[in-house]
């Protein structure tokens, strides 16, 4: 049976920064740089994919092109 955490396909910006032990401001500093995967945006809503997040993070955080 599947846990909570592995339904949730899409994580919200706290969740993200919890992974990667940054604050929420630092994440969305690293946003703007481009160093961590592109989030999607539903309105106002900004939500980062579950798997992508996870693979990105299993490779190392390896810099990303734009």
């Amino acid at each position: 049976m599947a846990t909570h955490d592995q339904q949730t396909l899409l994580l919200t910006a706290d969740v993200v920064a919890a992974m990667l032990n940054v604050s929420e401001r630092t994440l969305w500093r690293l946003l703007s740089a481009g160093k961590v995967p592109q989030p999607v945006r539903f309105g106002r809503s900004t939500r980062w994919r579950t798997a992508e997040v996870r693979d990105w993070i299993e490779r190392g955080c390896p810099a990303l092109s734009r």
